[in-house]
C-alpha cells in the first residue's frame, strides 16, 4: 500500500527584512517552487534552492506543511519542522 500522500509545498522570495516575522518584499515574485507528495523530497527541494541562492541573504525559502491544512486532524510526522 502506497504512502499517504502529506502534501508540503516549497517557496521562496527576498524578505523585508531578517528581523521578526518574515515578511516577502514583493508577493508578485515569490517563487513558487512546487507541491511535493512528503517531506523528504520538499527537504531536497528547499536545499536545493536556498544553496542556489545563498549570496542573496534576504533570499529565505520555506516548507509549507500544506497537509496540515488540508486535514488539521492529520498527525503525519513526527520530526523537527524548523526549516
Amino acid at each position: 500500500m502506497p504512502d499517504k500522500q502529506l502534501l508540503h509545498l516549497v517557496i521562496g522570495g527576498e524578505m523585508k527584512t531578517l528581523d521578526g516575522v518574515p515578511e516577502f518584499r514583493d508577493l508578485s515574485k515569490v517563487d513558487l517552487v512546487g507541491a511535493y507528495p512528503n517531506y523528504q523530497e520538499a527537504v531536497r527541494a528547499w536545499r536545493s534552492r536556498a544553496q542556489e541562492t545563498v549570496d542573496n541573504a534576504l533570499m529565505r525559502y520555506f516548507i509549507i506543511h500544506a497537509h496540515r491544512l488540508l486535514d488539521p486532524d492529520s498527525d503525519g510526522e513526527h520530526h523537527d519542522h524548523d526549516h
